[in-house]
């Protein structure tokens, strides 16, 4: 083996040769296993939010094949409509063209080539996370099957009743002219204003004072609403207002929607532009008046004088003509929140067009009785209030998008406005008895990508024609996602696959969290703070980094900070660190359902904690190599008290990671490997073998038996940790398991350890935590008093029980050699002790004669001369910390920097002190 562990070298190897195996398949007659994989968008990059659910997913994909299941995580990605028609829609524009330009056909032709060409960088990036996914098996949403499933689920739901088409508000996109959905929205906190109109009452000489922050929306306005209690008002309601610029009187309207404490207590109400307002007008049956067009200028609806100007326009032109009227009351500074288009980033408009919805009440009850009965169950289950919350109050499903890219929508129209829903328009005319020479045109809208990802579980195994896999492993055992599509995606997936298999997707839903950066801030390129997963495995140059992130910033002071950020967090650019140790710094923070702090330093220990591995493994090797290792069953009575410590240890971890996989707990199964590999096996055990590895001469089968252990354990200890990290673990075993003489072509393929009772040994396991507790006690106290770990050294023993006595009499070669003693001697108490360091375990005292081992006198004086420095340093500290002045204005991040500094003076000082206590006797 090479002298240190290189994952470049052997992850791209490694994963290559079990692609190309087949290894993935299904394979068995075990109880199948099945995940779906949540379909990345076809123009996606990894995140590392994919990273971290991609982790998990693939742990418990190859935890449950190695248990013996028929596994299979099914893959496939989602041809994202919005996502993708930009990125085409860029390219054509950057070659002088447009969509329009080419026409429907051929843009459609323009986007299958981009995604032969471009699609597949999310699918190998996910190969780099080790991810065991069934390639055989890959899927797009796009493909002809799938497509054939989301026009018979659109037929079916129309033809019963559950598709209609309808005129209601959505949020629409001004810039890409279609209707979003409101995860594509996003709203943040911004700067605007808060403007009050004087809106004259008809027939009087008074006036009503309305707030507004969109004064545009006013020509829009068809009533004003008071709430019913509030007294101030009551009189007026049934009157009218006169609707300043438009020549129109407006009703005084009462409804409990009103918050009589904000601002004056009246509202202005817009049902066409405002999605309260909307329901406000439909209680009290209002008229609606659409100002907009699609792209948000001023339409005809509206007085002469703004038809035609764009939204803002029309806002600076109202504002002039209600100040010249003298309506204008005041203006305030208000702050927020502005809903904007995830991908075009323009303001985004509640906007009334006829859509396609599905009426989803019918739908939603099965599915709420479905997680109600425990059919379904969330975990963390407290994820189960917000499922409920969102399917009680369940509104109708607007699927239809203004696009061209996306599963076109299966409805013709006549020259009468008749609609007609069919597989196609042969079989329109067949369903409906159309006459021939009748001329009907297919709906030019697509559908919603959720609608196709709603039948992700069954449409992706087959259903409804070639139902092998789907009989096979529906439903699916597990689906893993964010908190921020349970309503988007897994409440419609367990609708739609109800309605259409009479079946559940997925028996459980493990919810994670969000990846933030290590203070708890969430990721955004404008925070200059996004990691990319592909950059912690291979590393990259500080240069590249900075360029990378600041790709495409238009604003130079954002593009500046960002700069400045990235090159104060990563002077030298970053590390790389490896899959298996990014991975393991993924289920190390994955405690269920909380958001997670991603530290960097974390990922740097587990690449120690790989190296740490591979390290043990050489030793190993090196002392089995060309060695009796026995294959035959093992006779205990050769068994040292470590080597049963060890095999005993490794029943109780195993134990206690079937425990936290059943659980979800992958930080505790990652605690739990890392506790006993580094810890325990490599720490401990390795060291322990090593006086009985050198007595090879004089007892051979006892130095056979640990040869045998260490290898043994090394191999098992491989396969409990290679869900978590796949290739360091399949190219150590592959080196090892010929001296074992273990058939098979891949860890992988090997069964998962089980715990065997009959190897736990409770006497091993507390004689070995007593040798280890007297080490760690003697190692302390050459630390505590700077003694060379290569300095021979005498040590004594009292205070104990007979117990104690005993184990140094039959562990006394251990704690020679590990703790690095010239000689351990029982001490009796009625003997005088000499001038010593001390250390207890338990009752018993650790004795370290001091005499001969430092220059007791220049010891003294150097932590006098310390503690001096510490107190002077503390007194300055602290003054600086009880000044009220300073505490009040520094910025918190530096105070937070003093009382750090403050504690660790503290505790620093303390341990001169007592050091210096220990001293004084000598």
């Amino acid at each position: 083996m090479d002298k240190t562990y290189q994952p470049e070298q052997l992850e791209q190897h490694w994963y290559k040769t079990w692609e190309e195996r087949g290894y993935f398949a299904p394979q068995g007659d075990g109880d199948p296993y099945c995940i779906v994989i949540p379909p990345p968008n076809v123009t996606g990059r990894l995140h590392m939010g994919h990273g971290f659910q991609h982790a998990i997913m693939d742990a418990l994909t190859r935890y449950h094949r190695m248990l013996g299941c028929q596994t299979l995580w099914q893959v496939g990605t989602d041809h994202a409509g919005i996502a993708t028609q930009m990125v085409v829609e860029r390219r054509l524009n950057a070659d002088g063209s447009n969509r329009h330009e080419i026409g429907r056909e051929n843009f459609v032709k323009k986007v299958w080539e981009w995604k032969e060409e471009s699609g597949d960088i999310i699918t190998q990036q996910l190969r780099r996370m080790g991810s065991s996914l069934d390639w055989s098996r890959e899927r797009f949403t796009m493909d002809e099957q799938l497509s054939t499933v989301v026009e018979k689920a659109f037929v079916d739901l129309y033809d019963e009743g559950l598709i209609y088409r309808g005129n209601r508000l959505v949020n629409w996109d001004p810039q890409l002219i279609t209707a979003i959905s409101d995860l594509e929205v996003v709203s943040e906190e911004e700067t605007g204003s808060l403007w009050h109109f004087r809106y004259p009452i008809f027939d009087s000489d008074e006036h009503l004072v309305i707030a507004t922050t969109r004064p545009e929306t006013l020509l829009g306005d068809t009533a004003v609403a008071v709430h019913p209690e509030d007294k101030r008002y009551s009189s007026l309601v049934g009157k009218f207002v006169e609707l300043p610029l438009c020549n129109r009187k407006i009703p005084i309207i009462a409804d409990e929607y009103v918050d009589p404490e904000f601002g004056t207590g009246c509202v202005k109400i817009t049902p066409a532009h405002d999605f309260n307002d909307y329901e406000v007008g439909k209680r009290n049956d209002l008229e609606i008046i659409n100002i907009f067009t699609d792209e948000a200028a001023i339409n005809n609806n509206a007085p002469p004088d703004y038809v035609g100007l764009d939204r803002f326009d029309a806002r600076k032109k109202v504002l002039v003509d209600i100040e010249a009227l003298g309506l204008l009351d005041k203006v305030e500074p208000h702050q927020l929140k502005v809903p904007r288009g995830d991908r075009s980033g323009v303001i985004i408009e509640p906007y009334l067009t006829h859509q396609w919805y599905v009426a989803i009440q019918s739908l939603a009850e099965p599915a709420i009785k479905a997680v109600e009965d425990g059919d379904i169950e969330f975990v963390p289950k407290n994820w189960e209030n917000t499922y409920f919350a969102w399917m009680r109050n369940i509104q109708d499903w607007c699927i239809s998008r203004q696009l061209w890219w996306g599963h076109r929508i299966p409805a013709w129209y006549d020259e009468a406005g008749n609609t007609y829903v069919g597989f196609s328009e042969d079989e329109v005319r067949t369903k409906h008895s159309l006459d021939p020479d009748l001329s009907i045109r297919q709906d030019e809208d697509v559908l919603d990508t959720w609608f196709s990802s709603a039948l992700w579980t069954f449409s992706t195994l087959g259903w409804p024609d070639n139902r092998e896999y789907f009989e096979r492993f529906h439903p699916t055992n597990v689906l893993v996602t964010g908190f921020d599509i349970i309503f988007f995606w897994v409440a419609r997936m367990i609708m739609m696959t109800l309605k259409f298999t009479n079946e559940i997707p997925f028996k459980k839903v493990y919810i994670t969290g969000l990846v933030r950066d290590e203070h708890g801030q969430k990721m955004s390129k404008s925070k200059g703070n996004i990691l990319d997963p592909i950059d912690l495995i291979d590393g990259i140059e500080l240069e590249e980094l900075v360029e990378k992130r600041t790709a495409d910033m238009m604003q130079p002071q954002l593009k500046q900070m960002v700069e400045k950020h990235t090159r104060a967090s990563f002077p030298d650019g970053i590390t790389g660190y490896g899959t298996d140790a990014l991975r393991f710094t993924f289920y190390s923070l994955a405690s269920t359902g909380r958001d997670i702090k991603f530290d960097l330093g974390r990922t740097e220990g587990f690449r120690n904690f790989c190296n740490k591995i591979w390290n043990a493994a050489r030793y190993t090797m090196m002392n089995t190599k060309d060695k009796d290792v026995t294959t035959e069953p093992l006779n205990r009575a050769q068994l040292s008290i470590a080597d049963k410590w060890i095999m005993s240890r490794f029943e109780q971890t195993a134990k206690e990671i079937e425990m936290a996989m059943s659980e979800y707990r992958f930080d505790l199964a990652s605690q739990t490997l890392q506790e006993f590999i580094w810890n325990e096996y490599c720490d401990w055990y390795v060291e322990l073998s090593k006086p009985i590895l050198w007595d090879d001469e004089n007892n051979p089968e006892k130095a056979a038996a640990t040869r045998r252990v260490l290898l043994s354990t090394l191999e098992k200890s491989l396969r409990l940790l290679h869900p978590f990290m796949p290739f360091i673990t399949e190219e150590i075993w592959q080196r090892i398991t010929p001296m074992l003489q273990i058939d098979g072509p891949s860890i992988m393929l090997q069964p998962y350890p089980k715990f065997e009772i009959s190897n736990v040994d409770a006497d091993a396991e507390t004689s070995i935590e007593w040798v280890k507790g007297v080490i760690i006690a003697i190692r302390n106290i050459r630390g505590e008093m700077d003694v060379s770990p290569a300095k021979s050294i005498n040590c004594f023993l009292r205070k104990g029980s007979k117990i104690d006595q005993n184990r140094l009499s039959d562990f006394r070669p251990y704690l020679e050699k590990l703790a690095k003693l010239e000689s351990i001697q029982w001490l009796e108490e009625d003997k005088g002790a000499p001038a010593a360091a001390t250390q207890l375990y338990g009752d018993l005292e650790i004795l370290v004669p001091l005499a001969g081992l430092i220059d007791v006198a220049s010891e003294r004086a150097r932590l006098k001369k310390e503690i001096g420095r510490l107190r002077g340093g503390l007194k300055a500290v602290s003054g600086k910390l009880n000044n009220a002045k300073f505490i009040d204005n520094a910025p918190e991040a530096v105070v937070a920097k003093e009382r750090e500094k403050e504690k660790q003076m503290s505790t620093t000082l303390a341990a001169y002190q007592q050091k210096l206590e220990q001293l004084a006797d000598l």
